[in-house]
């Protein structure tokens, strides 16, 4: 089975930082894209900001030059570090990423459950 967990959601002024982490674990041979989503109340499931094996990254156009994504591929984990947060990035934020659990295997998604980010003005 494999689990993505993420954390480091929570409240935060307007302007204020916050980064999130998300680690996969279980039956995994290999990654390939990572990224996280978010999903406000009321609102369609958007992509954030996507990282690839190969180190290619793209973000969302409402976080460009304040978000950034990174991962770890030795720990199976990606990160999400948010500055210059504002109201507007309130959401539960989702991981994704897409696994081989063995060299004969497909690729699959998963996602993990979520954490809330909430930011006031």
């Amino acid at each position: 089975q494999v689990q993505l967990v993420e954390s480091g959601g929570g409240l935060v002024q307007a302007g204020g930082s916050l980064r999130l982490s998300c680690v996969a674990s279980g039956s995994i041979f290999s990654i390939s894209t990572m990224a996280w989503y978010r999903q406000a109340r009321g609102n369609q499931r958007e992509l954030v900001a996507t990282s690839t094996s190969g180190g290619s990254t793209n973000y969302a156009d409402s976080v460009k030059g304040r978000f950034t994504i990174s991962r770890d591929n030795a720990k199976n984990t990606v990160y999400l570090q948010m500055n210059s947060l504002k109201p507007e990035d309130t959401a539960v934020y989702f991981c994704n990423a897409i696994i081989k659990k063995g060299l004969l295997q497909g690729w699959y998604t998963y996602w993990g459950q979520g954490t809330q980010v909430t930011v006031s003005s």
